[in-house]
């Protein structure tokens, strides 16, 4: 069980934040299987700022309704804090943080509920993905922006948005109402979803942190938000807001969102403003308010190419009976935990030839923790596709997933030969942008790639004769399958080739 909690009944002291989740679909109950907590026990967690402590006033078939309280230690806030702090002693013993519902919550969310939001189900895996009727609430959150910022960052993900201002004195109605909203959230969505949109957007609409906003907040920022922050409408002020409007990290953010969910490259703020200095603390004031689109109100959130071109992969995969498999430029992991969590693969590789994106993917996988079982299926290797490595031989099937558009086109050769001639994997799955679909990008600059690190964007015909050469070259055949959404003008935004040893076209 993680986080080792013990049982105990739950506090209602003056000094603590609530939110509750719940679900009105028929076995509500189910519930606690998603959150793997059970409805019959309340938990207690320690925290660096206090406890946590979930439970359930409700359960039933019908309802079932699961309640996080925040204890806040105001002491614990600012205890071992430095000399960097001194200008704000004041404010680290007096502010809003044991009472509103942000970026502490958003802490206690994602230890309380760390399986849950990966999407981990291991005693009932069908309910995962099963959309659920589903309410939130949170009775104090700090709100930048008012109601209309809670409609905006919620609204555009499929919720119903329902903020009441809580005025400053409800006995002295002149003087108007607070920063803070009463939030409530209904929709039909996954439990991983809405725990993801919350840990992410409730200190995003806060714009503050009661820690320091380093490069790992990056890396939470990318995992948590990957399949729905980047097509939203209002990633950047999400970007910012989230990492405490320090400019260079909310780049950072976006261009890699725009890689792992394909939105618009230039849809996405390359020109952030950087007024304020990386050494800033957590509490800086709020800055003029982002110029941001308005949200559709009723908008129907997309599913992101990324996904479906991992749906595509997969069920190559599952079509080929592969029980092993490398993947090649593995980046973060993504492909890697979908393989992971399939039992059909006993043995997973991932290379990459940067260190840094094998440390980040082995987060994902937390390697660390992983049962000895599901541990023994995967490793990470450092590698370069364009070179043999006897490591990456012997697969029944290898993966080039947006990687071959990242190497020199005079490197292809080596590519060809060290993937088909020296590693030789029974099936070989190779997904790349289709160029001629780039006008559809309506903010892409004519000739522009989707991204910066691209060498090359091959159209159709380039990439089948591509791979039609390389297939005959090392005894394999291919064919051709599109990706995403075809448009019968320009095809379709990712193309796939698979390559199949020794079998007739």
């Amino acid at each position: 069980m993680e986080n080792q909690p013990t049982t105990r009944t739950a506090p209602c002291d003056d000094l603590a934040v609530l939110l509750t989740l719940t679900s009105t679909a028929p076995s509500a109950t189910d519930l606690g299987f998603l959150l793997h907590k059970h409805p019959d026990r309340a938990q207690t967690f320690d925290l660096s700022v206090g406890r946590a402590h979930v439970f359930y006033p409700v359960a039933s078939d019908s309802e079932c309704t699961a309640a996080l309280l925040l204890e806040v230690d105001p002491i614990a806030l600012v205890r071992g804090k430095g000399a960097r702090d001194a200008g704000f002693s004041l404010a680290q013993y007096v502010n809003d943080r044991p009472y509103a519902a942000s970026s502490m919550l958003a802490v206690a969310l994602g230890r309380v509920f760390r399986s849950a939001m990966a999407g981990r189900c291991d005693n009932r895996p069908e309910l995962v993905d099963r959309a659920l009727p589903l309410a939130v609430h949170a009775p104090a959150v700090p709100c930048r922006g008012g109601v209309e910022a809670a409609e905006r960052l919620f609204g555009p993900l499929g919720w119903h948005v329902d903020a009441t201002p809580i005025p400053l004195d409800p006995t002295i109605p002149a003087w108007g109402d607070s920063r803070y909203v009463d939030l409530r959230l209904t929709g039909t969505m996954r439990v991983a979803d809405a725990l993801n949109h919350l840990y992410v957007l409730l200190p995003t609409l806060d714009a503050a942190k009661h820690y320091w906003v380093g490069p790992d907040e990056v890396d939470k920022l990318v995992r948590v938000g990957e399949g729905w922050l980047g097509a939203h409408p209002a990633r950047d002020e999400i970007a910012r807001r989230y990492l405490a409007h320090r400019g260079s990290l909310a780049r950072s953010a976006l261009a890699r969102l725009a890689e792992v969910d394909d939105v618009e490259p230039e849809a996405l703020d390359d020109a952030v403003p950087d007024p304020v200095p990386d050494a800033v603390p957590d509490a800086s004031p709020d800055p003029v308010p982002d110029a941001v689109p308005d949200a559709v109100p009723d908008a129907v959130p997309v599913r992101p190419l990324a996904a479906q071109r991992l749906d595509a992969v997969v069920a190559v995969l599952h079509e080929s009976g592969a029980r092993s498999v490398v993947d090649l430029g593995c980046g973060e992991g993504v492909l890697l935990s979908a393989l992971l969590a399939d039992p059909r693969f006993e043995r997973l590789l991932g290379v990459d030839v940067s260190h840094r994106a094998l440390q980040v993917a082995a987060r994902r996988l937390h390697l660390d923790t992983l049962p000895d079982r599901a541990r023994q299926r995967i490793d990470l290797a450092q590698s370069s596709v364009t070179y043999a490595d006897a490591r990456v031989a012997g697969f029944d099937a290898a993966v080039l997933m947006e990687v071959v558009e990242h190497v020199d086109p005079s490197r292809l050769g080596a590519l060809e030969r060290a993937v088909l001639g020296s590693a030789a994997p029974g099936t070989l799955v190779v997904t790349t942008p289709n160029a001629e679909h780039n006008i559809r990008y309506e903010r892409l600059a004519a000739g522009a790639f989707r991204h910066a690190d691209h060498r090359f964007e091959w159209t159709r015909a380039q990439f089948e004769d591509w791979a039609n050469a390389a297939a005959a070259r090392y005894g394999y055949t291919a064919r051709f399958v599109p990706v995403g959404l075809v448009d019968p003008e320009v095809g379709p935004p990712t193309q796939m080739a698979i390559f199949t040893q020794g079998v007739a076209a």
